[in-house]
């Protein structure tokens, strides 16, 4: 599983001195196919830690230019000026009815949103809506309407549901509803912590597949991880499987050290004509890397599902009704009263 992406030779394909303004990092970019060329959404972290999006042009999808000013910073007119005063950052592009929409984190001194932005060239950004309450962050929406509505993952900052990726929809792309969880962290595995929506969901003949992140606590900190997860195509709410095994983990210097170390994080990804797709990745927050896989190996393995991923919500609500509750606690009374250890 470890060798399922096959690392660019020249990693990382992007970094701060690639970029013709002053910034201190490169990393987790959004990516999308315009006019021919591979275009790459990064994110920078300025000298004061906020941060900015940029954008850089490649013809191979490896040797990148970047673009002499950033394509996106925190607006200073009306809401959005608000609610993007510390940055926006880990952008996701989606090519939906011939125009590209944009979703992004917006930072102030009220948490962190998603904003939505639109544009057909990359030259000129609209804003459209700030489309989440605080916290939510990691929205992707899908490159095409199903069932004639908009449809998005997305991830709420949550103990309750713990960091779980959920679903969402739109009739217009700023009032979503009707929202589900359908990915939760699996207990003592290696995104037990949290999980994610990462690139832009890719339709394969299997279903949506989805490459997300996982995150794995120890003594030193999370491990940032990428796996794959496989949707319904007519309901994405439905998860065909997922799988077992992450198919990135941190490994190269760049990755484990860092402004955040031990982690691989992405945007984006861009399926080929030839059956593979090409994965970019933040590395410890500081670099950008890229990587290539064969479509088929990823939509092969959420073929191996783990059981209580899709079941164990269901086994648990079963086995801990209110009345089985109630059963219990009064058991547990009469034994204590008769003087019975627990």
């Amino acid at each position: 599983m470890s060798d399922i992406v096959t690392r660019c030779e020249d990693n990382p394909i992007l970094t701060k001195d690639d970029v013709p303004y002053e910034v201190h990092t490169v990393h987790n970019a959004g990516a999308v196919k315009h006019d021919g060329r591979y275009l790459l959404l990064f994110r920078s972290h300025r000298r004061n830690g906020r941060s900015i999006i940029g954008l850089a042009r490649s013809d191979d999808g490896f040797d990148f230019r970047v673009r002499d000013e950033p394509l996106m910073t925190p607006s200073r007119e009306g809401v959005f000026a608000e609610y993007e005063e510390f940055g926006v950052e880990d952008c996701r592009v989606a090519a939906v009815e011939g125009s590209y929409l944009l979703t992004y984190s917006a930072y102030s001194r009220h948490g962190v949103r998603i904003g939505l932005a639109r544009t057909r060239d990359f030259e000129t950004i609209e804003r459209i809506a700030l489309i989440s309450q605080c916290d939510m962050r990691n929205v992707v929406i899908f490159p095409e309407r199903i069932d004639g509505r908009y449809v998005r993952l997305d991830r709420p900052h949550s103990h309750v549901g713990p960091w779980s990726i959920w679903i969402s929809y739109s009739e217009d792309l700023v009032h979503w509803g009707d929202s589900r969880l359908i990915v939760k962290p699996a207990p003592y595995h290696w995104d037990e912590a949290k999980v994610g929506p990462g690139a832009t969901p890719i339709k394969t003949p299997e279903g949506w597949l989805n490459i997300y992140h996982g995150v794995f606590d120890t003594m030193d900190g999370g491990i940032y991880r990428l796996g794959v997860a496989l949707h319904d195509l007519a309901d994405p709410a439905e998860v065909v499987g997922v799988a077992d095994d992450w198919i990135l983990q941190p490994t190269d210097p760049w990755e484990v050290s860092g402004y955040v170390g031990n982690v691989v994080f992405t945007c984006g990804a861009i399926d080929e004509d030839d059956g593979t797709v090409k994965i970019y990745w933040g590395a410890a927050d500081s670099v950008l890397c890229a990587g290539t896989a064969k479509i088929q190996d990823l939509v092969d393995n959420p073929e191996k599902v783990l059981e209580f991923r899709k079941k164990a919500p269901e086994r648990i609500k079963e086995a801990y009704t209110w009345e089985s509750v109630a059963d219990k606690y009064e058991e547990l009374c009469l034994n204590l009263v008769n003087g019975k250890k627990a």
